[in-house]
């Protein structure tokens, strides 16, 4: 495990200084990661979803391969995943909400619940626009929520990701959420969490 944690470091390294390959080899080392998130992210879809595990996964790795990076370790590649995963369910949703007529969007509250849950597409529309929100005040808050809830990383991993101790991950996370469920719940804008 080490051996390979230790080779896709090497071939992260390699891609993000410019060696276009080396995530090719490296995609057969972390494809089990990358699996263990598309299938996280894909728990919190409706059920019958048209898009499955195997497909978000494969879609991320489109969108990686042509990406400008700067990545050196997992927890790094991990967050980059995880947004790029994050971007291609709201797209998806947008799309299907599209197609529908009358296509609005309700709101709703913001617990965990809500991100592992089978939560509609409307919901991760309102809650891309909320955490979108918050990174125009607060992008580190931001981050730390969607590394935290899309990538499942660990506070360790995230805190290594942003550069912040462990404890200002947590304190992050959970003044974000009060953030959000206020914002989702309808009341207004406010400041960011702890300005």
């Amino acid at each position: 495990m080490d051996d390979a944690r230790g080779e896709a470091t090497r071939l992260l390294q390699e891609w993000s200084a410019g060696r276009r390959g080396a995530l090719d080899e490296m995609v057969p080392l972390v494809y089990g990661e990358l699996r263990r998130l598309a299938a996280r992210c894909m728990r919190q879809e409706r059920p019958g979803h048209t898009l499955q595990t195997t497909a978000l996964v494969h879609e991320v790795y489109a969108k990686l391969i042509d990406a400008e990076i700067d990545a050196a370790s997992r927890a790094q590649f991990l967050a980059l995943a995880a947004h790029a995963m994050r971007n291609i369910l709201v797209d998806h949703a947008r799309a299907r909400l599209a197609d529908k007529r009358g296509g609005g969007a309700a709101r709703v509250t913001l617990d965990e619940a809500l991100v592992l849950s089978d939560a509609p597409d409307p919901r991760l529309i309102d809650l891309d626009a909320a955490l979108n929100e918050l990174a125009a005040q607060d992008e580190r808050k931001s981050r730390a929520v969607e590394l935290h809830f899309f990538g499942g990383l660990t506070y360790d991993e995230i805190a290594a990701v942003l550069g912040v101790s462990d404890s200002t991950v947590r304190g992050d996370v959970r003044l974000a959420k009060a953030w959000l469920a206020a914002r989702m719940q309808g009341r207004g804008p406010g400041d960011a969490p702890g300005s």
